[in-house]
């Protein structure tokens, strides 16, 4: 349906639907005199337009999104109970959000920096989200790292800046995060649009199936496009040219009929298996490698359908990896646990307690039926029913069967703990594998890339701690790397 059909024709009216006589002129005490307070059009337009806005998000703030519809194509009983996911051919509706992490709402998409794959499941169990990036890693492994992480990403107090003595610091501070900023700065670093590059669910997530096995997961969206990407120059070109590049690209497809779309695959763990891996499987910063667990493909994701309103189905979208449904849940990553209250919760802060009242966000085949009443954005769909369980009067219940199992009992002391240490635990390995698959152009790339921006740090002790991380994650990164920055120096 286009935006045209949604325009009523007739009378332009206030918001309570008083016909408005007069849209041009505001009310004076005679002409020429001050305006009057009595002119409640001029209040009200002008007391909606300095609420349009909500607040931006912290991260993920720049983005676009689209409908689509995955279709399964695997049966995939023997891993899960979810429902969605228990006949193949079957269709379920999506919503996919692709963002940039560090910038803000007004920023260029052409960008060095991770890209966000949210995407939004409507399923007849309610809905289910999967909420990753472009990277199959990320930048740390403990959720308690997180706001310091994005303080250095962001601007700093004094500056107004992003500063490179923040971002480095906190790198070269952060070992863990070589294999990510490997990645970042590496030719993928840059996707040419959202249609060109993989989503990852990056964390590992637990499937169950109708026995009460468990599964570990992780999920692949490999672009049917082809992996497309930018070199700095280009995206510096593109950034001054047309900012909303990625944005335009992906409605403009969609308009003529070029409908994007992602081949799925996951990979699967058995449970008992986890414990004696070599690494600990549940580190947000380690891929599991595909020797080990070779990708299965399940389904195929199409983008098909362009939002009508950005502000109402965009930026009010919510993405939350709370949203489960019956046979999917949470893994013991620390990212994922601490992430299970954080998304929520800056959705209640920035859109309102009742965001999952949008249209947008709510179940499609399936009613939310809760006991929260009351609050910004609530439209009174409960009427008089009572709002408390148990009760008396037909109200919902629960239904006895937890949406995951339980997969350890906990007995040790509570404390601060690390998570435990597999024998092959280690934050470089990881980022040399990927140096060494890269061919010498994408090398010679990687390395510029890095060494442009380390060389801006304004103390040595800095750069030679970055360094020294890419030295320990293989010799030949690090020694190209301590040249190219000291030549850059001076």
């Amino acid at each position: 349906m286009t935006q045209e059909a949604h325009v009523t024709q007739g009378p332009l009216t206030t918001e309570a639907g008083a016909p408005v006589a007069d849209n041009q002129n505001s009310e004076t005490a005679g002409v020429g005199g001050p305006v009057l307070v009595q002119d409640q059009l001029l209040l009200e337009k002008l007391a909606h337009f300095n609420r349009e806005r909500i607040p931006e998000r912290v991260v993920h703030a720049r983005g676009a999104a689209a409908y689509g519809t995955f279709t399964l194509t695997r049966d995939v009983s023997r891993w899960t109970r979810a429902k969605f996911l228990s006949e193949v051919g079957k269709p379920t509706e999506t919503f996919l959000r692709f963002s940039t992490v560090a910038g803000n709402l007004g920023s260029a998409d052409a960008v060095r920096d991770p890209r966000g794959f949210a995407l939004k499941f409507y399923t007849e169990e309610g809905n289910y989200d999967l909420v990753g990036n472009n990277t199959p890693v990320f930048f740390i492994k403990d959720a308690i790292k997180f706001p310091d992480f994005i303080h250095t990403q962001k601007r700093d107090p004094y500056s107004g800046s992003q500063e490179a003595d923040n971002v480095w610091d906190f790198w070269g501070l952060s070992p863990e995060s070589t294999h990510q900023v490997t990645w970042l700065f590496g030719d993928r670093g840059i996707p040419a649009s959202y249609r060109h590059l993989n989503g990852y669910g990056s964390h590992t997530y637990q499937w169950n199936n109708a026995a009460g096995e468990v599964f570990w997961v992780k999920y692949h969206f490999k672009t049917d496009q082809g992996i497309k990407n930018l070199t700095t120059e280009e995206a510096v070109r593109l950034s001054g040219v047309d900012p909303d590049s990625h944005q335009r690209d992906l409605r403009e497809a969609i308009e003529r009929g070029d409908f994007p779309s992602w081949t799925v695959q996951i990979q699967v763990m058995p449970a008992d298996e986890a414990a004696h891996y070599r690494f600990n499987p549940f580190d947000l910063t380690k891929v599991w490698p595909h020797e080990d667990y070779p990708p299965i493909e399940i389904g195929r994701l199409e983008l098909n359908r362009n939002p009508e309103n950005v502000f109402a189905e965009v930026e009010q979208s919510i993405f939350s990896p709370a949203h489960f449904v019956p046979g999917i849940g949470p893994s013991p990553d620390k990212m994922l646990q601490g992430r299970l209250f954080a998304y929520g919760d800056a959705h209640r802060y920035r859109v309102g307690v009742n965001a999952d009242h949008l249209p947008v966000n709510r179940p499609r085949a399936t009613e939310a039926r809760t006991n929260s009443r009351d609050g910004s954005l609530y439209d009174g769909r409960h009427g008089r029913a009572r709002n408390y369980e148990p009760n008396s009067f037909g109200g919902p219940f629960q239904t006895d069967r937890p949406l995951w199992q339980p997969t350890a009992d906990f007995t040790a002391g509570t404390g601060n703990h690390e998570a435990p240490v597999h024998s092959g635990d280690t934050d470089f390995v990881q980022a040399g594998d990927l140096y060494r698959l890269m061919s010498e152009d994408e090398r010679g790339r990687l390395i510029e890339n890095l060494a442009g921006f380390i060389a801006k740090v304004s103390r040595d002790e800095i750069a030679e701690r970055a360094i020294a991380n890419f030295r320990q994650a293989d010799g030949d990164f690090g020694k190209r790397l301590e040249a190219a920055v000291q030549a850059l120096r001076g």
